[in-house]
Order: C-alpha cells, then structure tokens, then sequence
C-alpha cells in the first residue's frame, strides 16, 4: 500500500564545521502518507539534519535516498526539485513585499505577454489562505505581520508547491489553539494524498495527536524510532535527554515584597483598552490569552517600545516615562522579546558580543569598550545560564535555538534588573532547556526580581505563576491566584469578552 512506501531515507549521515560535529549520525524514514516527528533537544543535530534535507548543507558522509534513488543536494534548489519543501521555525518573509509577492517569489503566475499577473497571483493566495482558514489580505505588506501570520504564509507557500515530502520545523510554535487545530486539519488532508511529512516540534500534545512514528535524536546522534501508539510521552523525554525530567515546572516558593510594577489603566486605541496589572517583588505573574489578545502589546508598551494613549505606568512608585525604552533599562527594567532572532539578539555577532551588549557604557573607558570586560561579563553569564557553545567567539546565528533564548536572559540578566518581562520564555526550545529557563526564571523570583511572564502555553502559566492576568480582545479578563487556576478557568477567561473575576 503507498502508505507503507519508503519516500526518503538518509541513514548515517555526518556533518562537521571546522572542529566542531553537528551531526555524528543522523538517519531517518519517511513514508508515503505519514506524519514522522522528529524530536531531541537543542543542540541534538535536529536543525543540521534538516538543512541537509533541505540543501542548505551537504552531509559529509552517509546515504540519502529520495524514492529509492541516491541523491547528493548540492543546493536548495536542488531538494526542492526532488519534491522536498521546508518549513522552517523562523519566518524569513521580505518586509517590503506583500503576501501574495512573497508566497511567489521567484515563480511569479505571469499573462501571455510575459508580464507578473498580479491578479492571478493574489487568487492564487486567496485560495491558499481559504484552504487554510484564515483571513489574510494578499495586497497587504509582510512587514508588520505578526509571528503567527507570517508562520502561515511559510505554511501556504508550502502547501502550494505541491510538495510531496514536507519538513515542518515547529510550525505551530507561535499559533494559537484554532490555529493549530486548522493546521492539523491541512496536515492530514496532506497526509491523506500521500505527502510524507516530517514535523518537528517540542510540544508533546501535538506530537502524539498528529503523528505516526517518532524518531528521537540526542548529541547529534539518531537513537530510535517508536511507533506513536506504542510508546508515551515519559518514555520519549528519557530517551531525549538520557535521563528523567522529574520536573518541568521547578517553582519555589519565594518571598513577595514590595509593589515593582503597577500599570492602571493602559489604553492604546485598536491595541488594548483599560489594562491594569501590577507585579511585587519576588512574584511571577503572567500574562496569559490567545494569540492577538494583546498580551505582547501591553508588554512593549509597559517597556517603552511602543507608544500608548493613555494610562499610567510606574515603577518602585515612581511614574516611567512612556515611548522610552532606555529610560526603562536605566529604571531596571529588562525585556525579552518573544521573536529572539529579529528583536533580542544582533545575528551578526558573537554570542559575547551579544550578550554585553546591553552593557556598553558601563564597560566603556572614553568610549571605547574594554574587550577583557566584555568577555569576562559574557563568560560569567554564559557559565551561569549553561550555554553550550565552543568559545564566546562564535555566531550567535550558529547556536541552536535553546541556547539563543539563553544568550538573550544572559543578555537581560547581566544589568542586574528588578523587573524582567519575559515574552514567551520557551517558544521553540526542547524540554530539557525549557525545565532549566524554567528553574531560572524560579531562582531570579527568590532573589526579589519581580517577573512578568507573557506566554501561549497553558501547562507553562499554570505551573509557574502567583498570579495570572488573562486577556481577550485587548481587555483583561480575569485575575487568578495560583491556588484558584484551572485551565477551564483561565480558557473561559481567554475566550470571553467581559471580566469573568476569579
């Protein structure tokens, strides 16, 4: 049956840059009409093996067959002519294009005359974002989209090359529950047609629900594959992290202190109307709603990122001057941002350079910065938040996407602040890191730091907050204590529109 036919096969694969081994052997089987999860933590070669599958890398041994043919990809477009289509965790959208100009790039629909048929173009997108269920306009510019927005343009783009091998590296990490829901509902109708998928993600709800086989990976190195429905989620962790993850969620008790934040009344017209937190010191308070409910906004505009109409922000008492970021590092305010890639880290730099960054006139003597202070500051911060990286003089565009997330609290955390707004802490990393940002994020809470924690995932709210805000439509919700939260309690809250208490 062509459920049961192998499409592709690489078994044994190595690759290595420079000194440093990415993949030590890397193999995996994909079937017609499957859906095969990768899983592993960061850092478990996951990335490299798919660059290869894509034509980013060559391997620099092993076997690679695509419908039992030996293939050597010597570019991307040489993987996609093999029926192969990636996507990938980060949107890579061009700003200045619109929709449907970025969903045909390169393959534009054109008239008889030779000329771009926009029109053609934007049916074509149109009938794309229909299958998928969401409402996006064609005509509108990428810049400016949101995360999740730009994760489904990636997604259509994909579906309309007709692939029939697709790579779906953590699609659904910045989409909401519906949002998934729809995903899944495209997924198997792929499935159906008999599109081999390869779906990586870290959420192990979405890995039993969508697929058939699960292939761990673990220091770059392949470790077995389990037929889903014969293994569970315990069983997959050990073989990931070589050990038990006895607790994801490691939240201490810590002591609450003074009042640190107090936001009354935030209004930004169209954004969010009449938000009123507060966080003391010592707490953990979160954010929480679905995505679009205003919770990153009220973040950015508490910070000083983005402008808002009215309302009052203060910190320790004193009121913060708004649109003023600089005024809020200085007050000891430390942000970091739910996209790391585009907003909290500078690509082309070293994972040193990156992490003092925030620190350059403290460690600046006539304007010019002190190289042994900035490595010694890095080194320091790297040690403590465990990154795994050759030397502070590599890319951070090299490190894989936990240790990022560990370069920007590194980053944040080197200016000593009082309060730290963490956006999404965990998108996008593997359960291991997850369990040491969340340990973290405990130990910073012991210390007096107050935090406020913006997050989509329901199991990451109930088992790290004191507190929890909940937004739908810009407006809080409801406010719930730890000991009071359920998740029916915060959904009901994120799906209706009028304050429903605690």
């Amino acid at each position: 049956m062509s459920e049961h036919r192998v499409v592709l096969t690489l078994n044994e694969a190595k690759k290595s840059f420079g000194q440093v081994v990415a993949l030590e052997s890397g193999s995996i089987e994909l079937k017609a009409g499957e859906v095969h999860a990768l899983v592993g933590e960061n850092g478990a070669g996951k990335s490299t093996l798919v660059k290869i599958l894509a034509g980013v890398h060559a391997a620099d041994s092993g076997q690679f067959f695509v419908a039992g043919s030996p293939v050597s990809f010597r570019s991307v477009a040489d993987s996609k002519a093999s029926g192969i289509s990636v996507i990938y965790q980060e949107p890579t959208l061009f700003p200045d294009l619109t929709v449907a100009e970025n969903l045909f790039i390169g393959r534009q629909p054109r008239g008889r005359a030779g000329l771009i048929s926009n029109g053609e173009m934007r049916s074509r997108a149109l009938e794309l974002f229909t299958q998928l269920g969401v409402p996006i306009d064609p005509d509108r510019l990428a810049e400016g989209l949101s995360i999740a927005d730009q994760q489904i343009i990636e997604i259509a783009k994909a579906i309309s090359l007709e692939a029939q091998i697709l790579v779906m590296d953590e699609p659904t990490a910045a989409l909401s529950g519906a949002e998934v829901d729809r995903l899944f509902a495209v997924t198997r109708s792929l499935q159906a047609k008999g599109v081999a998928i390869l779906f990586i993600s870290h959420r192990f709800d979405e890995v039993f629900a969508i697929s058939d086989r699960i292939t761990v990976m673990r220091d770059g190195s392949y470790i077995g594959t389990w037929s889903t429905s014969k293994t569970d989620a315990a069983a997959i962790v050990r073989e990931m992290v070589g050990r038990d993850i006895t607790t994801l969620f490691p939240k201490e008790d810590a002591e609450v202190g003074e009042l640190v934040l107090s936001v009354d009344r935030l209004t930004r017209q169209g954004v969010f109307v009449d938000v009123s937190i507060h966080v003391k010191q010592g707490e953990i308070v979160a954010l929480a709603g679905l995505v679009g409910s205003g919770r990153t906004e009220v973040a950015r505009a508490v910070f000083g990122i983005d402008p808002y109409d009215s309302g009052v922000v203060k910190l320790h008492g004193e009121k913060l001057q708004a649109n003023n970021p600089m005024r809020s590092i200085r007050g000891g305010i430390g942000f970091v941002p739910e996209d790391r890639r585009k907003q909290g880290l500078v690509m082309d730099l070293t994972l040193g350079r990156n992490v003092a960054l925030t620190l350059r006139k403290a460690l600046a003597k006539f304007g010019v910065i002190s190289g042994s202070k900035e490595r010694s500051v890095a080194h320091g911060w790297g040690d403590q938040l465990q990154v795994k990286a050759g030397s502070l003089e590599v890319m951070v565009s090299t490190l894989s996407g936990g240790n990022q997330q560990k370069v920007v609290l590194a980053k944040w955390l080197a200016t000593h602040p009082t309060l730290l707004i963490v956006d999404e802490p965990t998108r996008g990393i593997d359960v291991g890191t997850k369990a040491e940002v969340h340990r973290r994020i405990s130990e910073l809470a012991q210390t007096g730091v107050a935090i406020l924690m913006i997050s989509s995932e329901l199991p990451e709210v109930l088992g790290m907050a004191d507190r929890i805000y909940v937004m739908n439509e810009g407006r809080v919700t409801a406010e719930i204590e730890r000991s009071d939260a359920t998740p029916e309690k915060v959904m009901h809250a994120a799906t209706s529109r009028d304050r429903v208490g605690a």
